[in-house]
């Protein structure tokens, strides 16, 4: 029989995991079943990143339900940043976004930002916590210490983001590749990082409204993804991204 060759995916999202079995299966095919009502030629890659529970096997399961859902899994957990940097390496499409699994964040935002992309000419979409006409079910304590690290970054990188963390992101695929084979951080400051250089090259980022559905906090036994360890970590980790972009523009 002759082989035919599966057309290249027009759009790839990443959508790394760690420790999310209870949804994990659940949300890549509803995200799958999202994704296709507007893009024909897509692929969904789910990232295990060194789950200790049942991650691996969820997603595996997904992945025998809908062909167009690869997994990429390894050992040893590396942190989100490392997780979604394997994952849009791996990208062949035009278009490649990540999304955070737990969804609260949904996934029928990135058809607008699509649409964004081509309208603004922009090589990066972004979801915004802070834009005007997002919608959110947050906590006010996340709501102040996300004002309190906009600030720090306009103060060091002078980005005009209100934004940088929420965890849905569109980018032109070989755009964020020349911007992530330059990406040192593994954890949460990562995001900060890959627009500092993205914009460093030049590259038009638009930020646009997100909707939050709060899907951790109708879960039992449910938790922040974001400790306040965390927090303290990302703020070292953000002076460190300005010595090394410093070494960046160098070479």
């Amino acid at each position: 029989m002759e082989h035919t060759e599966k057309a290249k995916p027009y759009l790839t999202v990443v959508m790394p995991a760690y420790n999310e079995d209870l949804l994990i299966r659940k949300n890549l095919l509803y995200t799958a079943k999202e994704i296709a009502r507007f893009v024909p030629e897509y692929r969904i890659i789910a990232v295990n990143d060194g789950s200790r529970d049942h991650t691996k096997e969820e997603i595996a399961a997904a992945c025998s339900e809908n062909p167009n859902i690869r997994m990429i899994s390894y050992d040893r957990n590396r942190g989100k940043g490392y997780a979604i940097k394997r994952g849009i390496l791996a990208a062949d499409s035009e278009y490649t976004a990540f999304l955070d699994s737990d969804l609260e964040l949904p996934p029928f935002l990135l058809r607008a930002y699509l649409s964004e992309m081509h309208s603004q000419n922009a090589d990066i979409v972004i979801g915004s916590k802070m834009h005007k006409d997002s919608k959110l079910e947050y906590p006010f304590i996340r709501k102040v210490m996300s004002y309190g690290y906009y600030v720090l970054l306009r103060l060091l990188f002078h980005l005009n983001l209100k934004d940088t963390q929420t965890g849905i992101k569109l980018f032109r695929t070989d755009r964020i590749q020349r911007v992530m084979r330059n990406v040192r951080s593994e954890g949460f400051s990562f995001d900060i990082e890959m627009l500092a250089i993205a914009s460093m090259y030049g590259y038009k980022i638009v930020e646009q409204p997100v909707v939050m559905q709060g899907t951790r906090k109708k879960m039992q036994g449910s938790h922040s993804k974001i400790s306040f360890g965390q927090i303290f970590d990302m703020f070292f980790d953000t002076l460190k991204i300005k010595k090394r972009l410093r070494n960046l523009r160098k070479n």
